[in-house]
């Protein structure tokens, strides 16, 4: 299948889900939420109300949805057109002196490689690859927060932990892509132990609230690998992640290492990747990956002056499915997606030397000595 066939598939897909509304910029990228719902500080939590019945919605209506960081509040209301309902919040918030985002939607976040296309769309057999025998270490740990593993697949089932997943047929394309991050970070480092969480749909798509609740579960994994992202109302921070990254990297010893995304953006902020080029206190334990082909930045990869670093991620060689398209359950991929997970192996090999995960992805960083056009990079 051509990209372009790809990349209009997945859009039909996404667009038939019917919790999921779209506000489209200019340039054509799409900011994608719940539909519905809305985030909203504490404080500001009257504006919201009074937003609402100047939409001509009932407070009585309203219903309360939980699993959200102190000091908000994340409700639903059939039929609210929930950028106009944040904006409203916002600009009140604003004039009273409050420069904190004060409401926004629950974003919608993609794994890169699907709605968020690569040049190559979707992945194609490939010849087997090698995993190089792991460490006798025990391991790094590093959290993937991505799909389902499917289960019949040559990914060494010794080398990860997860839940069982069988995927069924459920008209979806998410299945395999966490084995392919995996197997990734095993192809790159004898050290890494994945412990793969699913929180991506078979669409390939996941709640902002969803996301936030997931990285409850980091424990004390010190790596943490998004291959997954967006973009956000007016490109403001997403509130609930912003809150729950913020108290996940302040204390403890972690990094989170995300995709820059691929729809060939200069300097729109893609989030969570972003991060790394906000004014957080916690910015520097962001690594944001661009990808390259080996010689230039992959013309499919966003871009920005919030880029950490790139690493490979034009046609990848990984681990997939065994499947009767993949008879040797391995593919070649493209995105940043596979960047991601590369930069990740990269720190968990630093991290016994430096000892700790921070001073491990600045030595990655550090000693990052190539140049794919502005960036430095691995690879």
């Amino acid at each position: 299948m051509a990209p372009d066939e790809w990349r209009a598939r997945r859009a039909r897909r996404l667009a038939g889900l019917p919790w999921i509304r779209r506000e489209d910029r200019a340039d054509g990228t799409p900011v994608r939420f719940v539909a519905d719902e809305l985030v909203v500080l504490d404080e500001h939590f009257a504006t919201a109300r009074q937003a609402f019945a100047e939409q001509g919605l009932a407070a009585r209506d309203i219903v309360e949805e939980g699993d959200v960081p102190a000091g908000f509040r994340r409700v639903r209301l059939a039929g609210l057109d929930v950028a106009r309902a944040a904006r409203r919040v916002r600009v009140q918030a604003e004039a009273a002196g409050d420069i904190r985002v004060a409401a926004a939607p629950n974003h919608v976040f993609v794994s890169t490689p699907f709605a968020h296309a690569g040049a190559y769309g979707q992945p194609r057999p490939a010849a087997p690859g090698e995993l190089p025998t792991p460490a006798g270490d025990g391991g790094v740990a590093v959290l993937v927060l991505d799909t389902g593993v499917w289960l019949n697949s040559p990914l060494p089932k010794e080398r990860y932990v997860t839940a069982d997943y069988e995927p069924g047929d459920e008209g979806g394309d998410g299945a395999g892509h966490a084995n392919f991050v995996a197997g990734v970070m095993l192809g790159r480092s004898r050290r890494v132990r994945a412990r793969v969480v699913r929180i991506v749909d078979t669409f390939g798509v996941c709640r902002e609230s969803d996301l936030v609740a997931a990285l409850r579960q980091a424990g004390d994994d010190p790596i943490i690998n998004l291959s997954l992202g967006g973009y956000s109302l007016d490109d403001r921070p997403p509130v609930l992640l912003t809150a729950a990254l913020g108290g996940l990297l302040t204390s403890g010893d972690r990094v989170v290492v995300a995709a820059a995304g691929n729809d060939g953006q200069h300097d729109r902020p893609f989030w969570p990747a972003a991060y790394a080029g906000t004014s957080a206190p916690w910015r520097r334990r962001v690594v944001a990956v661009a990808a390259h082909d080996g010689r230039r930045i992959s013309e499919w990869s966003n871009t920005g002056t919030w880029i950490t670093l790139a690493a490979p991620g034009s046609n990848v060689t990984s681990t997939f499915v065994n499947h009767e398209e993949f008879p040797d359950g391995w593919a070649s991929w493209s995105g940043t997606s596979f960047a991601a997970p590369y930069v990740a192996a990269a720190i968990a090999d630093a991290l016994p030397a430096a000892g700790s995960a921070r001073l491990a992805a600045e030595a990655v960083v550090s000693g990052a000595d190539r140049r794919y056009g502005r960036y430095t990079g691995l690879g």
